[in-house]
C-alpha cells in the first residue's frame, strides 16, 4: 500500500464528519451506559449528520470540491450549517436534561467552531486536527487518561501526517488545528468542572 493512500484512507476514516457522529455514543457509552449511548445519538444525528448531509448535497452539486472541502473559500458555508446544528443539538441536550460530559463535549464543539470559523475566512486551519485532538481530550476524561492520550497522540500525529502527505494543509496548518482543538476541548471540560 503506498503512502497516498495510506494517507486518504486516513483522512477519510478520521475526518471530522465521521469524528462527530462516533464520538458522541461512545462517550456516552463509557460515562453512563446505554441510556448515555442514546443522548449520544441525539447529538451525532444534530452535531454531526446534518452538517454530513449540508456537505453531500454540496459535492453532488458540484458547490464543494469533496467532502473534505479542500478549498478554504468553500468552507464558510458548511461550518455555519455545522455551527446552527451544534447550536440546536446543545439547546435540545440542556433541555432535556442530557448527562453533563455530554453537553460539555457539544459545548466545546460549539466553541471550537467558534474558534476556527473566523481562523479559516483568512487561513486554512486543520479542522481533522481540531477534531481529533478535542477528541482525544475528551475520551480523556472516560477512559484511562495515560493510556488515551498516548494512543491519541498517535491517533493525531498520524492524521496530522495524511493530511500534509495529501498536500491539503502544511504543518502549521496541522498544528495549529490540534492546538485549538485540544485547548478549546480542555477549557470547556475545565469550565463545567469534569
Amino acid at each position: 500500500m503506498t503512502a497516498d493512500l495510506v494517507a486518504r484512507r486516513v483522512t477519510d476514516l478520521l475526518a471530522p464528519q465521521v469524528m462527530v457522529i462516533v464520538m458522541p455514543p461512545l462517550v456516552g457509552l463509557l460515562a453512563q451506559g446505554w441510556a448515555g449511548a442514546l443522548w449520544g445519538l441525539v447529538a451525532s444525528a444534530l452535531c454531526g449528520g446534518v452538517p454530513a448531509a449540508v456537505i453531500a448535497v454540496g459535492v453532488r452539486s458540484g458547490r464543494l470540491d469533496s467532502h473534505h472541502i479542500v478549498d478554504r473559500a468553500s468552507r464558510t458555508g458548511p461550518l455555519l450549517a455545522a455551527a446552527a446544528a451544534v447550536l440546536v443539538a446543545l439547546v435540545l441536550l440542556v433541555a432535556m436534561g442530557a448527562p453533563t460530559l455530554l453537553v460539555a463535549a457539544v459545548t466545546a464543539m460549539l466553541a471550537a467552531l467558534a474558534v476556527t470559523l473566523p481562523i479559516t475566512m483568512r487561513w486554512k486551519i486543520s479542522f481533522h486536527a481540531a477534531v481529533v485532538a478535542g477528541t482525544v481530550v475528551v475520551l480523556a476524561h472516560v477512559l484511562p487518561a495515560l493510556p488515551a492520550a498516548l494512543a491519541g497522540s498517535a491517533v493525531l500525529t498520524l492524521v496530522c501526517w495524511a493530511r500534509v502527505r495529501l498536500a491539503h494543509h502544511t504543518w502549521p496548518q496541522v498544528a495549529a488545528g490540534a492546538l485549538v482543538g485540544f485547548g478549546v476541548a480542555w477549557a470547556t471540560l475545565t469550565a463545567f468542572g469534569l
